[in-house]
């Protein structure tokens, strides 16, 4: 059986037209410091809106697939080159009515490919990274969205300085995006109508309308950030710039209370600010709000308290047990009347507000507060991963609702390592009107029970 490295050169032969000239001393250098890895995954997800929601049918969808990811080994003094294929098929188990398919998973194509990532880099390990292309990015606000078959990938340029020990500098210009759905590059985000210039994107919060999303395409992110670590402080700071859209500041810090008993207090802290004129959401009602303004402004913030533990056996290992409280100030002049604006993770609930649940978080139903409690177990040597979570939101426009969150996921052992299978499920209800402001319950499901099943099996190689 032909081992990865050797599979590596055929790609990365044809891919750079290398031979010698690489960092190692000969081919098979380069071969055995090339990667090739990846997954293979298997989803089901299930909508159960109850009956008396708004769909006529709760809805289902089927993928199977993976990603296929390629990187050479570093070559004259420090380049290297990476690609990533991405597919996701339905095999014709997905119904044809719109109506009962949940388009999130992977859109209403029977079939997705893509070449998610191909990127050409210069490193020095632990010191400089700098890469331009389509890549993966892991930014508190802009990052992988990576909860269904395919991860959210961006076109542009990426850069890293680690000046000193574990603090780091980074910058990046995005100029495209593809979506969890899309199969290729667009010049949009999750506020543009689905199938805007033939983007097959679904799952965010179309809030422009249609000759807006046609007219005016993005032109993407400018962001600059900091992050570092020292004596159990954690902390991180960013600044985006989403063209046409709003200005963010964003900041968080935790620190951890090393006792050495196995058992760890925690605190952290939260803080976001974002503003702008001439915004392409001027006048839309976001969030449900009535207010159709003409600028950017939010006032954000988050706290959380917790512990780490380690209960030091083989049947209940390391845990930790948190409480976190998030708050959105309402502005009556604001667009969403003080709504965070967040251009590609509103709808899939992938922003770090300390409160946000599976379906959805105070992104897509502030301003408001919310509180969350959830507790994280391994069991049996870490072959089962546990987490318990339930949160409650109150809204100004959304009015009251809860989720309540099981999610359960087995490690296989020996020979099926890499293998792991985990369900996913959050039951959310809808509650009325918050302090007489004008939700009646909260998004979908006003009034009554929405229940989102997840089972995904993957195989990591």
């Amino acid at each position: 059986m032909m081992s990865k490295s050797r599979i590596a050169l055929g790609v990365f032969a044809a891919l750079c037209g290398l031979s010698t000239a690489v960092q190692g001393e000969t081919l098979k250098d380069f071969l055995m410091q090339s990667k090739v890895d990846g997954q293979l995954r298997s989803y089901y997800f299930s909508r159960d809106y109850g009956a008396t929601g708004p769909n006529t049918y709760n809805q289902n969808a089927f993928s199977i697939g993976g990603i296929l990811n390629a990187q050479t080994a570093p070559f004259l003094g420090g380049f290297g080159v990476g690609a990533s294929f991405y597919t996701a098929n339905s095999l014709g188990a997905n119904s044809s009515n719109p109506a009962k398919l949940d388009a999130t998973l992977m859109g209403t194509r029977s079939s997705i490919n893509a070449l998610g990532q191909a990127y050409i880099q210069y490193e020095i390990p632990k010191v400089l990274l700098i890469r331009a292309g389509d890549q993966t990015l892991n930014t508190p606000w802009v990052n992988t969205s990576d909860s269904r078959l395919l991860p959210a990938t961006y076109q542009g340029v990426y850069a890293e300085v680690s000046p000193y020990c574990d603090l780091h500098f980074y910058g990046m210009r995005i100029f495209r995006w593809k979506s969890r759905t899309s199969s290729d590059y667009y010049r949009d985000n999750l506020y543009y109508q689905p199938t805007t210039f033939g983007d097959n994107m679904y799952g965010g919060s179309p809030t422009l309308s249609a000759a807006q999303s046609a007219n005016f395409a993005s032109n993407g992110i400018l962001a600059f950030g900091a992050s570092g670590s020292a004596m159990g402080f954690k902390g991180q700071a960013w600044y985006y710039d989403y063209y046409q859209f709003a200005k963010q500041v964003y900041a968080d810090g935790s620190y951890t209370l090393k006792t050495g008993a196995g058992i760890d207090p925690f605190v952290a802290a939260q803080y976001n600010r974002e503003y702008g004129n001439n915004t392409l959401l001027a006048g839309s009602k976001i969030n449900n709000s009535p207010i159709a303004a003409t600028s950017v402004n939010n006032v954000a913030w988050g706290a959380q308290i917790g512990v780490n533990y380690d209960a030091m056996n083989s049947i209940i290992g390391n845990g930790q047990l948190a409480l976190s409280y998030n708050e959105i100030y309402a502005h009556n002049y604001a667009v969403g009347g003080g709504a965070i604006v967040s251009p590609y993770t509103v709808g899939y609930a992938t922003d770090p507000l300390f409160t946000t649940s599976m379906i959805r978080g105070l992104v897509e139903l502030g301003p408001g507060t919310a509180w969350k409690v959830k507790w994280t177990q391994n069991l049996l040597n870490k072959q089962i991963l546990l987490m318990l979570a339930f949160a409650e939101y109150h809204t100004y426009y959304q009015g009251k609702s809860n989720d309540a969150y099981l999610d359960a996921t087995y490690f296989f052992q020996g020979p099926l390592k890499g293998l792991s299978i985990r369900d996913r499920v959050e039951v959310s209800n809808g509650l009325g009107a918050y302090n007489g402001y004008l939700g009646n319950g909260a998004g979908f499901n006003k009034g009554h029970s929405f229940v989102y099943n997840r089972v995904m099996l993957t195989y990591a190689f």
